[in-house]
């Protein structure tokens, strides 16, 4: 059996040995919490200078996606579709054929325009012959009319001595008073053609020039037959097919030109204190990922929230209000060259962190757009001008050689 004294007598050892390992557990309890709290301080610390220094400098959402121009490809004349030379999804260049129609009306409509032009010019120049028929009657008038006068003048003494009878002295009266009128009715015959020939040509007249511009409508119509693209881009919603009747302003296709996009990103009202124009932008398309950045810069700012321009725009004024924080849109140009290395398409969701660190930038952007979106040419075509040209001096005969081919015709006879 043990010794109960012994016992006692090792107790307190023991109970002193336990003590001494509780208390040095205890202090470095103590010693770890204080050091956890110290990195927990020195990580807030350096938390606080890093948001000072980088992130108080930007603004970021990912409420932003990629926009363009989405140019609608649309028929100005009605006519039967005879040829679709692209299809969805397909890249075109600018000049490229689109969608043809059948061109024959409007080939029958520029030759009976030629026929028109071609009739015109010749009444046109028989107007100006007629000038001077008119000119040489008139002149031939004025002789007769100055024979009469001094018939009558010679015949006016003689009657006293009775050398001459009434009869004849008023007859002569008479010849005066109708070369008289004869003058005056051939005059106002040249006045009739001079007001249609005056101050014009056979080329500036306004009967010529009007039929000129009916040929260049039907050259015009003939031309808008083939529908070629204005600009180089991507093919989308093509909704034409090969024998189908469109009437004019039908919408056929849409035509997305990549080379330029933007972004349009929607940020809260209270992150757009310090957002000016001209800002750097760092973007990442969810397109390509984290691995391509791209770059660009704030272009504008919209002239009022979503809600403002929505279909149903809220009424705030009426009803339970409840306050909602606003979104603006944020037009972000983007860079070319970028865009050509990494082309984007339009409705991409991005990434759009803003550099807000120079806030002396302007709030509303005064300059017009950097590319504006391509157009179409609207040009004179130098094949119609040149065939208007060669139908004016084909029909146009001088009246010198009217006058020779009447006196040729006359001395057959």
């Amino acid at each position: 059996m043990n010794d109960p004294d012994s016992i006692r007598i090792s107790q307190p050892g023991a109970d002193g040995g336990m003590a001494t390992t509780d208390a040095a557990a205890r202090r470095n309890r103590r010693r770890g919490f204080l050091l956890f709290g110290l990195l927990l301080v020195v990580a807030a610390i350096a938390w606080g200078i890093y948001w000072l220094i980088f992130l108080d400098h930007y603004v970021s959402t990912d409420d932003a996606y990629v926009a363009g121009d989405v140019l609608q490809i649309t028929s100005e004349v009605a006519g039967t579709v005879a040829e679709v030379a692209v299809d969805d999804t397909q890249q075109v260049h600018k000049g490229q054929l689109l969608v043809a129609l059948d061109p024959i009306d409007a080939r029958v409509a520029v030759a009976n325009a030629e026929a028109a032009l071609a009739r015109s010019v010749r009444d046109v120049s028989a107007l100006f012959t007629q000038d001077a028929q008119l000119r040489a009657d008139l002149a031939s008038r004025e002789v007769a009319l100055a024979r009469a006068r001094s018939d009558f003048a010679r015949r006016q003494p003689l009657r006293a001595d009775g050398a001459v009878s009434g009869e004849d002295l008023a007859h002569a009266g008479d010849a005066v008073a109708e070369a008289s009128a004869a003058v005056r009715a051939a005059q106002a015959q040249l006045y009739t053609v001079l007001a249609q020939t005056q101050r014009t040509s056979v080329a500036t007249h306004p009967q010529v020039l009007q039929a000129a511009a009916n040929l260049r409508a039907a050259a015009i119509a003939l031309q808008r037959t083939r529908l070629t693209a204005p600009t180089e881009g991507v093919i989308a919603r093509r909704n034409v097919q090969i024998g189908e009747r469109i009437a004019a302003g039908a919408p056929l296709l849409a035509l997305v030109p990549l080379t330029d996009l933007w972004v349009e990103a929607n940020f809260k009202e209270v992150q757009l204190r310090r957002v000016r124009i001209g800002q750097p932008v760092t973007l990442h398309a969810d397109f390509y990922g984290s691995a391509v950045e791209f770059h660009g810069k704030v272009a504008g700012l919209s002239a009022g929230s979503g809600s403002a321009f929505a279909l149903l725009p809220a009424q705030n004024a009426s009803g339970n209000w409840i306050k909602i924080v606003q979104r603006i849109p944020i037009r972000i140009s983007l860079d070319p060259k970028e865009l050509a290395a990494h082309p984007l398409r339009v409705g991409i969701s991005t990434t759009v962190d803003i550099d807000v660190a120079n806030a002396t930038g302007p709030v509303v952007s005064t300059s017009v757009r950097g590319t504006p979106s391509p157009g179409f040419d609207f040009e004179e075509d130098p094949a119609t001008e040149s065939r208007i040209a060669q139908i004016i001096a084909a029909n146009s005969v001088p009246a010198s050689e009217l006058a020779a081919d009447s006196a040729g015709r006359r001395q057959r006879r």
